[in-house]
């Protein structure tokens, strides 16, 4: 018995985050753990259910190719490309300098 399944990948700094949607009742898991495990607020619940609100299909994860058009204008579907700068030589940081001693 083969069961569709959709799969993305996410990036953000250095962290990535694999993503399967398969057919069934929109129970959401991390790390093979409730969704309210690793989400303690409404707030983080919300926001990553948001996609799926978006496209009606918290319920049902059927349909992919005619969403991509409605997901990629609320902006779901673009990388942030912003990383950590590094660190230079002779500074407390990557701008932050050390205190200026005059004397």
């Amino acid at each position: 018995m083969a069961t569709t399944q959709y799969y993305g990948t996410g990036r953000r700094k250095t962290s990535t985050a694999r993503v399967f949607l398969r057919p069934g009742k929109g129970a959401i898991t991390v790390n093979y753990r409730p969704i309210e495990a690793s989400f303690p607020t409404e707030t983080l619940r919300l926001i990553i259910r948001q996609p799926l609100v978006l496209t009606e299909t918290v319920e049902r994860f059927d349909d992919d190719a005619e969403l991509r058009s409605r997901l990629r204008k609320e902006g779901f579907l673009t990388r942030d490309p912003r990383a950590k700068e590094r660190k230079k030589y002779g500074m407390a940081g990557a701008r932050k300098r050390f205190q200026f001693s005059k004397r």
